[in-house]
């Protein structure tokens, strides 16, 4: 309900288009894959220490061991637990190293439950585009359904046998879901949509995702399902929307673009067109995709390799790239990975229910972007979020040197916690998600999203792995470097990135062309409008 009101209320702000129920359903059952990617992010979060807990009781740890082991789980900075003397030798120095063995193998085990769905999803990442060509949007979606309802089985019941081989195995598979689903999800509701809402429907693929990291995070709270009894069906609920997904893709239209372009059918294309514009003339439609098929068919395959040789396709994968390493290098999860401690220094008791109100804000802000992708553009979006984001991170850092000197610099962090998640909702969390098959026609599009989904997957899995020794490195001067970051990929976004709004894949493609450098018109003319410059809201 939330997303067709969304789509309604972002058709009325366009004054353009007629949303009907068709593209509606099409479009929310689509993004309930994305709601699963972002329930499978955050659901691991919240029952750490339980999960934990129960990894020691099914390996049976001992009790000394389990104290050390909960003081190197929740990353205290103080040293694991000794003998009073360590003057003289004692029978117990044995034991203690035993107790930080066992408490290393325990973390281990915890590292390989969080990072095995980064791993399995950078390897699905090259697939998505694959899977869709082969098999056809819906079928594919179909699909990779399996892989979440089967990674949710193995996590579901896990309590019944080796916990910590169901639930790396379980996320590993879900991980392979995600991975797909990445490209699959925003490459069909960019094709079903029409030019007017490409943005604003491409946007709630983002919005489905922070959503489900929201919904993990409430029902994760200890006195729901993130408890010593429940934590499994925590975890196992992903595939309660995977199944309600797989049911409800059997009513909705195939992509026309692929109906038209990949299968030459263009009586199916028209009727799938028809459904999801109801009473609307199609015309313009079939025509756009009847030039855009004829490029296709003059151009051979193109490949992932072809993307970086052929100098057509050049400019806009790098373009593409870059968007999505400045979506993972900008430090949000930085963000999310300081901001508990933060909480807890500003004197809250329960700094999980702050967490979830950075969820909270996370959402409200991506709710607003679907209003503002269509009248802003997407450029001026990823820049004015970019932009604020470097601000934050220059008051994250003065805020935490600042923090043992001045109590209420712990304020200021606060707040540059929340309105750094905020900008980056408002461009660069959900933009480099769509923007990217706004970028490629149909024939290089599936290798585009594969390749920028896997840049996504393995930036993200590469700041997982190496913010916290970042940030022990540089302590409270982390955000500054993070802010360098942002800086750099604000300047590049300024001349590199063109405006897509309301444009078809042709005008995008001939912007792309001209900034290749054209001999047919003046070069500041051509850049200007690239740039944007003549754009107007």
């Amino acid at each position: 309900m939330l997303m067709w009101i969304m789509i309604k209320a972002a058709a009325v702000s366009c004054m353009s288009f007629e949303v009907t129920g068709t593209l509606a359903f099409t479009v929310f059952t689509a993004v309930l894959g994305s709601f699963q990617f972002g329930y499978d992010i955050g659901v691991i979060n919240a029952p750490q220490e339980v999960i934990i807990s129960h990894y020691r009781h099914v390996l049976g740890v001992p009790l000394d061991d389990r104290k050390a082991i909960n003081n190197y789980a929740i990353n205290s900075t103080k040293e694991l637990p000794t003998v009073p003397s360590l003057r003289t030798p004692t029978p117990t120095s044995s034991a203690e190293e035993e107790a930080v063995a066992s408490a290393s193998h325990i973390i281990m085990l915890w590292s390989l439950s969080v990072s095995s769905f980064a791993v399995g999803g950078m390897f699905a990442s090259f697939f998505g585009g694959w899977l869709g060509d082969r098999l056809g949007r819906i079928k594919a979606m179909l699909v990779a359904n399996i892989f979440s309802i089967v990674g949710a089985l193995l996590m579901g019941f896990s309590k019944l046998g080796p916990s910590h081989i169901l639930i790396i195995s379980g996320r590993g598979i879900s991980g392979l879901y995600c991975g797909l689903i990445s490209g699959l999800v925003p490459m069909y509701i960019g094709e079903v949509a029409p030019t007017t809402l490409r943005g604003a429907i491409g946007t709630l693929h983002q919005l489905a995702i922070v959503t489900g990291i929201l919904i993990s995070q409430i029902v994760g709270l200890d006195f729901i399902l993130g408890n010593q009894k429940l934590w499994h069906i925590l975890l196992g609920l992903s595939a309660v929307p995977a199944v309600l997904q797989s049911l409800m893709l059997f009513f909705c239209p195939e992509s026309p673009r692929y109906l038209y372009i990949k299968l030459d059918e263009e009586v199916k294309a028209s009727k799938s067109l028809k459904r999801l514009r109801g009473g609307a003339d199609v015309t313009k439609d079939i025509i756009e995709m009847r030039k855009e098929k004829e490029e296709a068919s003059s151009e051979q395959k193109v490949s992932i390799l072809q993307l970086f040789t052929n100098s057509s396709y050049r400019q806009p994968i790098l373009v593409a790239l870059m968007l999505h390493l400045a979506q993972q290098f900008s430090g949000i999860n930085g963000i999310f990975y300081y901001s508990t401690s933060i909480f807890q220094t500003a004197g809250i008791s329960q700094p999980v229910y702050a967490t979830i109100g950075v969820g909270v804000v996370n959402t409200v802000f991506t709710v607003v972007s679907v209003f503002l992708v269509e009248k802003a553009g997407r450029r001026s979006l990823f820049l004015i979020g970019m932009s604020g984001m470097f601000l934050c991170a220059i008051f994250m850092s003065v805020g935490l040197m600042l923090l043992n000197k001045l109590a209420w610099m712990s304020y200021v962090s606060m707040t540059a916690i929340f309105l750094f998640v905020s900008f980056f909702e408002i461009g660069p969390g959900p933009i480099p998600w769509f923007i990217v098959a706004e970028f490629f026609s149909q024939g290089p599009r599936p290798a585009a999203l594969a390749i920028a989904a896997f840049s996504n997957w393995t930036c993200n899995f590469i700041v997982a792995l190496c913010f916290p020794y970042i940030a022990d490195f540089c302590g409270p001067y982390v955000f500054f470097l993070f802010a360098g970051v942002v800086l750099a990929f604000t300047l590049f976004t300024f001349f590199k990135v063109p405006e897509t709004k309301g444009k078809s894949f042709e005008e995008i493609a001939a912007e792309f062309r001209k900034k290749s450098g054209s001999a047919q018109a003046p070069k500041a003319a051509v850049e200007m409008e690239f740039l944007g410059a003549t754009e107007t809201a």
